[in-house]
């Protein structure tokens, strides 16, 4: 059992450490989480002109300021606890099966309520980040649908990725051993169609029946016409039946 002396430098010790940690929580703003987003505290608006790997670096510190926001509140809640079980005249006995806490436990981590045997931290958390659930693995290629046989229509993520990668990524032509000729080439499967498989489905228009009624010009339509040209035949799987009710073919005289 604890005697006064013991308990009145545990009860110094507490108190010390409390005041240390308001007075950093006032230093530091609570680790400058009173900002809704880290670039009000540099005077940034938006994130367009930043280079990732920046925004990279700051989501990391923004990440590690939380753990230690949280690990310092808990540490304050336990000291209050503690204070709070002095107060009550229970501090030194296990709050689970009320057996007297070795003096060297105390004195080792003043702020328990617990003994050993009966500690609620005795588990490592096994938890893991929330933004490990979203994989967005372009390099790797590892997509939804990719195992299909056949291409997948639907917008899935690697859809999702090469409609960001469009608009350009940190990477150059420069960065790769052989460099593509544009830099709309520079993402994985840049060439892939997105949205329909054939090509021929980028120009062609359907009624509601399903049936191929008319064609759309556009830079598809010029690039296939010129290949079918080549290739000396009409289409790569047989006669349209619409092909002669296209408005953009003239009719021979």
């Amino acid at each position: 059992m604890l005697t006064n002396k013991q308990l009145s430098e545990l009860r110094s010790q507490l108190l010390q450490e409390k005041q240390e940690l308001e007075e950093r929580f006032k230093l530091n703003d609570h680790y400058d989480l009173s900002k809704g987003h880290a670039h009000e505290s540099v005077g940034e608006l938006s994130s367009y002109d930043n280079h990732p790997g920046d925004e990279g670096t700051e989501l990391y510190e923004r990440e590690k300021d939380i753990a230690l926001n949280e690990h310092s509140e808990y540490e304050l809640h336990n000291i209050d606890k503690a204070l709070e079980a002095m107060a009550n005249g229970t501090y030194g006995k296990c709050a689970e099966c009320g057996k007297e806490i070795p003096e060297e436990r105390l004195e080792a981590i003043p702020t328990t309520l617990y003994c050993k045997e009966h500690s609620p931290d005795q588990t490592v958390s096994e938890d893991r980040p929330v933004e490990e659930r979203v994989i967005l693995s372009s390099s790797l290629g590892n997509f939804n649908f990719d195992d299909e046989k056949d291409e997948h229509v639907g917008f899935d993520d690697e859809d999702s990725w090469q409609a960001v990668a469009e608009w350009g990524t940190s990477e150059s032509p420069s960065d790769l051993t052989n460099p593509p000729d544009h830099y709309n080439d520079m993402y994985i499967n840049s060439d892939e169609n997105v949205g329909y498989v054939e090509d021929f489905e980028n120009f062609v228009g359907n009624d509601m029946y399903g049936k191929n009624t008319t064609f759309y010009p556009n830079p598809g339509y010029d690039k296939y016409t010129e290949e079918l040209d080549e290739e000396g035949i009409m289409t790569t799987f047989g006669d349209l039946p619409a092909y002669e009710h296209d408005p953009y073919v003239e009719e021979d005289e």
